[in-house]
């Protein structure tokens, strides 16, 4: 029995293994070929202004993404608190959670530009079509989701472990952190969601980003740029790695929480 468990333990590390490798291979073919599609003559003498371009654009997104994940991690507090709190209102708040999920990215891109313009309240500040700006727009955009989902979580659990924890003197808001731990891969993957939403975000970012090239430029503007121009190779190339690099952070995060769960159980 012993030995049939460990023979188990090894196939199942050298199929993490393997996979690991087949993403690592599928993101050396495609920058291998994305960097031949653009070895033509006719391109090469443009080519380090391509690279330069590209790395900035990798850079930027790269920039704002962890800002945003960031942020997020102050989301699922918010969520829990939602979910154990008593107050006036509070299935007014979920109902307004559950319904901003679907809150449309240019409705949220045209409120941050009016509160950031030279005429707005906050336009002293000089925030507008720079970096901060697109943050501050993913973030309102992603703070419904996560919130939303992590409510529900931490919701279930207090449904299930409340009165076990009300008997041990603890108090709704003082289970936050224990639910909030227990709960913690569903809040992994609520953060992944949002992740994948502001990965995705092309409409606010675009109005509050203004798409300047080398300052506010991302993958998603670069693509809808490359579109707009007829390059769709360059598009399509800086698609499948924005695709490759949301899959790689989603496969990282799936292990570790394999990982973490056979050694914590």
């Amino acid at each position: 029995m012993t030995l049939d468990l460990a023979r188990e333990r090894r196939l199942c590390r050298r199929r993490q293994h393997f996979m690991f490798g087949a993403i690592a291979l599928f993101a050396a073919l495609l920058v291998v070929l994305v960097v031949s599609a653009r070895a033509t003559e006719q391109e090469r003498r443009d080519a380090d202004a391509w690279y330069v371009h590209t790395l900035q654009v990798l850079l930027l997104t790269g920039r704002v993404n962890s800002a945003v994940r960031l942020i997020h991690y102050g989301f699922s507090p918010l969520g829990a608190a939602v979910a154990l709190a008593r107050f006036p209102g509070r299935s007014a708040v979920i109902v307004t959670l559950n319904a901003l999920m679907g809150l449309p990215p240019v409705v949220v891109g045209l409120a941050v530009y009016l509160m950031l313009s030279r005429s707005g309240p906050l336009g002293a500040l000089g925030l507008l079509f720079t970096p901060p700006a697109m943050v501050i727009a993913q973030a309102i955009l992603v703070l419904p989701i996560i919130a939303a989902l992590t409510r529900q979580i931490v919701e279930d659990l207090w449904t299930e472990y409340g009165e076990q924890l009300i008997s041990l003197g603890v108090g709704p808001l003082r289970a936050i952190p224990t639910l909030l731990w227990d709960g913690r891969y569903g809040v992994l993957t609520a953060v992944l969601a949002g992740l994948g939403r502001a990965a995705a975000e092309v409409g606010a970012i675009l109005i509050v980003g203004g798409n300047i090239a080398g300052v506010t430029r991302t993958m998603t503007t670069a693509i809808a740029l490359e579109t707009s121009r007829g390059d769709l190779g360059l598009a399509l190339a800086l698609g499948l790695i924005l695709i490759t690099l949301v899959l790689l952070i989603n496969a990282a995060a799936f292990f570790l929480t394999r990982l973490a769960g056979r050694a914590y159980g």
